[in-house]
């Protein structure tokens, strides 16, 4: 299934022109480093906040010590209020009047981070609220098909737009585009909800072929397992988002 266009909507009356790079994090001290490094050299980005969701090792440290601002949840509380944590940490350092784009980046990209630039440039020129990175098919998760499968069906169903890879964590998206979808959805559900909430919000969403690299899902029984909870939680999604 190929990256998708558009569909024509009323577009922002001013677009960003800075970007503040978010990235979740849970014990990644051995990737973090690079991961920010990388982030932070991408055009237009301003600001990199990692939320450092009750790591058990360095990545606080150590994403700080590379220049990020740092917040910590002293406990894990998930990827959604991690996502939340960082989108208010940019809000308190914006202009109000000028808002930053939100880049939201996985913690375990390392160097491919730097790759992510394409994801930017549609919403800073005004022409969507929203892209989703569409990495090739060598470079994703494995498996996950049930999960995938599932999230189409149900954003072509409700929205009437087809989304290759609607699981996929890397997005760029106007802070407006962001307050349609509060509060984020739980869980491994967070960015089937995201897309349901700003589709049906009537705001424009994009894919963006982007080459980057991540940690894969194995096909091992902690391969399954994690499966199985993104199944369950975006199950949960289909059952609560409007529809």
């Amino acid at each position: 299934m190929p990256p998708t266009t558009p569909a024509p909507a009323p577009g922002p009356t001013t677009a960003p022109t800075r970007v503040a790079a978010i990235i979740p994090a849970k014990s990644e001290a051995d990737r973090i480093v690079a991961t920010v490094t990388a982030t932070a050299g991408l055009p237009h980005v301003d600001l990199v906040v990692v939320v450092d969701d009750g790591s058990t090792d360095a990545t606080a440290r150590l994403a700080e010590e590379a220049g990020a601002v740092v917040v910590r949840h002293t406990a894990n509380q998930g990827k959604a209020a991690a996502m939340m944590t960082g989108a208010k940490t940019v809000a308190a350092r914006d202009d109000p009047a000028a808002p930053r784009a939100l880049l939201f980046v996985d913690a375990d990209l390392r160097e491919s981070a730097a790759n992510l630039a394409p994801l930017m440039t549609p919403v800073l020129s005004g022409a969507v609220d929203m892209t989703i990175a569409n990495i090739p098919r060598a470079n994703s998760s494995k498996g996950g098909g049930r999960v995938v499968r599932l999230a189409q069906r149900t954003i072509l169903g409700r929205t009437g737009r087809e989304i290759a890879q609607p699981l996929n964590g890397m997005r760029c998206l106007t802070r407006d585009a962001f307050r349609a979808a509060l509060p984020l959805a739980p869980g491994w559900g967070v960015e089937v909800g995201l897309t349901l909430d700003v589709l049906q919000a009537g705001l424009r969403v994009v894919e963006v072929p982007v080459d980057f690299t991540h940690r894969a899902t194995g096909k091992d029984w902690r391969g399954a397992l994690h499966r199985g909870r993104q199944l369950r939680d975006v199950a949960r999604v289909v059952a609560r988002r409007g529809r």
